[in-house]
């Protein structure tokens, strides 16, 4: 696609806080503030996501293609 001048990108949300989340709220509140489930301690927003999507469709990665956008505070990253 990147011949065609058409970049391929993937964004991958982590968890966020939405009405969808809401029922588990209590229990990641937990795993994100107290246990450090996530490097960075906070949900994530959709803003955080939009963001994501804004960099992509504003062209801010124009020599970028076919890549992975983590947009999870860090829930990826492998821990030692």
């Amino acid at each position: 696609m990147a011949e065609a001048g058409i970049n391929v990108y993937e964004i991958r949300p982590g968890i966020i806080e939405t009405d969808m989340t809401g029922p588990v709220k209590a229990k990641y509140d937990k795993l994100i503030l107290e246990d450090g489930i996530t490097p960075i301690r906070r949900w994530g927003q959709p803003i955080d996501v939009a963001k994501a999507v804004v960099a992509i469709a504003t062209d801010l990665l124009p020599f970028s293609t076919g890549q992975v956008i983590h947009v999870d505070g860090g829930f990826h990253l492998r821990r030692l």
